[in-house]
């Protein structure tokens, strides 16, 4: 049972029976609104949960020294929420539905573009068909024939060999990033029921996927893709390669932000992305960041 704000309570996996039947149920398919990327991100964020007086669940947070606070189901009565921006300044992760909304209630509303997913249609992905995707089919066909490769569900098995992948990135890269959460999220992957797959070539391991599905199911979301260096192609190949094998079902792919970072998102473009999962951030009028 969660607690009533201001009380608070940690994000436990013990947590999960309660909050993930929830999460998965929410259509806008916002990448951070699942109990796995919620747990991973915990610490990053410093997310604890609370209910609101009218049941509303509440996401508390704080980035550095800004507090925020979520909300990924309804928003709460007038009240509450003038509580919540008075007790947390912010509120991040909205949908343009609730951004709307809030518009017209008088708050300040920006667009979070660096934090906007980005959605794929998974048939062009798996296919890299037209003149669009000319540049991606080429190094995809450089790896492949330049190598002789292995693709294998992300089992426990594997699991050792996923970590010394992420290991070499990290060596290779002079990056952390996401690093702790991927870590956490290998071994517990089935805990937090993630599903993926690996790549070696001849023996070597050089690279893996993890993901888990949202928006009600019609669409897949890639929270980590590792690689390790050497080969042409290899991320191009392991992006076709991941989402040829995804089921049907899955009618987009969410590949999740750029996070500003400029490299980044010139790599997601190149994607031709269909949309984006736009994502707001709220501020009363007056405290509107110049």
């Amino acid at each position: 049972m969660l607690p009533t704000y201001p009380e608070t309570t940690e994000l436990t996996l013990a947590l999960r029976p309660l909050l993930h039947p929830l999460l998965r149920q929410l259509q806008q398919g916002i990448s951070e609104f699942t109990f796995a990327n919620l747990y991973l991100f915990r610490k990053s964020h410093h997310y604890t949960l609370s209910l609101l007086p009218d049941g509303t669940l509440t996401i508390l947070g704080r980035d550095d020294a800004t507090p925020f606070f979520m909300l990924p189901f309804e928003l709460p009565a007038p009240p509450l929420l003038d509580q919540m921006f008075r007790d947390h300044g912010m509120m991040k992760g909205a949908s343009r539905e609730q951004a709307e909304i809030l518009r017209k209630m008088g708050y300040a509303v920006r667009e979070d573009r660096d934090n906007f997913d980005y959605l794929y249609r998974r048939q062009d992905l798996a296919e890299l068909g037209g003149r669009n995707f000319h540049k991606k089919r080429n190094l995809v066909k450089a790896f492949v024939s330049s190598n002789i490769y292995t693709a294998l569900p992300l089992l426990d098995e594997h699991r050792g060999d996923a970590l010394g992948i992420l290991e070499e990135w990290k060596i290779e890269t002079q990056q952390t990033g996401d690093a702790v959460a991927a870590r956490e999220a290998l071994e517990k992957m089935e805990e937090l029921q993630l599903c993926g797959g690996i790549y070696y070539v001849q023996s070597r391991p050089v690279a893996f996927v993890l993901g888990e599905e949202l928006a009600r199911g019609a669409c897949f979301a890639i929270h980590f893709e590792k690689a390790v260096s050497g080969y042409k192609g290899l991320y191009q190949f392991i992006n076709q390669s991941f989402a040829s094998i995804l089921p049907e079902f899955y009618e987009t792919i969410n590949r999740e932000q750029d996070m500003g970072d400029a490299g980044l998102r010139q790599a997601k473009l190149s994607y031709q992305p269909t949309g984006f999962v736009e994502k707001f951030k709220i501020n009363p009028a007056a405290t509107l960041p110049r």
